[in-house]
């Protein structure tokens, strides 16, 4: 999270929804409207009807996801083998709220839990299948120049070194620092990815996977969708899997040495930021980013 974004959070509720669906969208203006909770960190989302969601960001981190979705969505979504948002629309700034907003078609399900998936290998090869597609599909571009069109741009491991070391220092009674250390300093010296870049989703775990009786039924929340280095899409094997459905993932995905190392430093460090943001005040958070932590150490 960023300062801005931690500084900058409007009021949303159902009365701001319905007035921007109302003068923007008047088609849709007399569907009900159901407030979605919880529903992650940067949106407020309501469903619109039966058929629709809403999605408000609530923070400024979030401003650029809805104009994403929308121009990258509907050219992935062919190419994948689980269902993903289909954007409808972005709404303007009005009524005081000031970013840009979308709505997308709904899609049913409940985020996926530990619980339900973490040994099914099915599950897991499901979820090396879909990265697989997404990094088979040509990104713009890249591949050709190396250059990464605007937006599509992810963080560099190495860019998350001080704030992870400080998350390291400032959790040491909660995890082995040590331990830590060692892992973060073996991810930094892996070597790169080296290679022409490719798709990655970005924010690849549990809150972003739907299921539907128990079984994987959809992947949700392209936010951090990107062109590079994939790695950091490997936090899904510790956010969601046992030591046996990773190494399903990862025999059916074909990931090498040094780029398992690297998704095993973006586990440790997303999870560390998590757990320093939001565990005090989270009970659902800690236990996820705690159980992150702690597999990743496993690897």
């Amino acid at each position: 999270m960023t300062e801005s974004a931690a500084r900058t959070r409007p009021r949303i509720d159902a009365d701001l929804a319905r007035r921007l669906v109302g003068a923007q969208f008047p088609q849709w203006a007399g569907l009900p409207l159901k407030l979605l909770d919880p529903a992650g960190s940067d949106h407020v989302i309501y469903r619109l009807g039966e058929d629709l969601a809403v999605r408000l960001p609530r923070h400024d981190g979030a401003v650029g996801q809805a104009a994403k979705e929308l121009r990258w969505l509907p050219r992935l979504a062919p190419e994948l083998p689980l269902p993903v948002p289909a954007p409808v629309a972005v709404g303007a700034p009005a009524f005081g709220y000031p970013w840009p907003w979308a709505v997308s078609r709904w899609l049913d399900g409940e985020a996926a839990t530990v619980e339900a998936l973490a040994h099914s290998r099915r599950a897991a090869e499901q979820l090396a299948a879909f990265l697989a597609a997404l990094q088979r599909f040509p990104p713009p571009d890249a591949a050709e120049t190396g250059s990464v069109p605007d937006g599509l741009s992810g963080w560099a491991l190495e860019e998350r070194d001080r704030e992870t070391r400080d998350a390291i220092a400032g959790t040491s009674g909660v995890f082995d620092a040590a331990a830590l250390t060692r892992l973060w300093d073996a991810a930094l010296g892996a070597p790169g990815w080296g290679r022409p870049p490719v798709w990655f989703h970005g924010d690849f775990h549990t809150g972003n996977l739907l299921t539907v009786d128990g079984r994987l039924g959809a992947v949700i929340d392209f936010g951090g969708l990107g062109v590079g280095d994939p790695a950091c899409d490997l936090m899904i094997a510790y956010t969601l899997m046992t030591a046996e459905t990773r190494a399903v993932f990862r025999d059916a995905l074909g990931v090498d040495d040094a780029t398992w190392l690297r998704g095993r430093g973006w586990a440790m460090a997303t999870g560390l930021n998590a757990y320093t943001f939001y565990a005090a005040t989270d009970p659902r958070v800690a236990a996820q980013t705690v159980r992150q932590i702690t597999q990743a150490l496993i690897g």
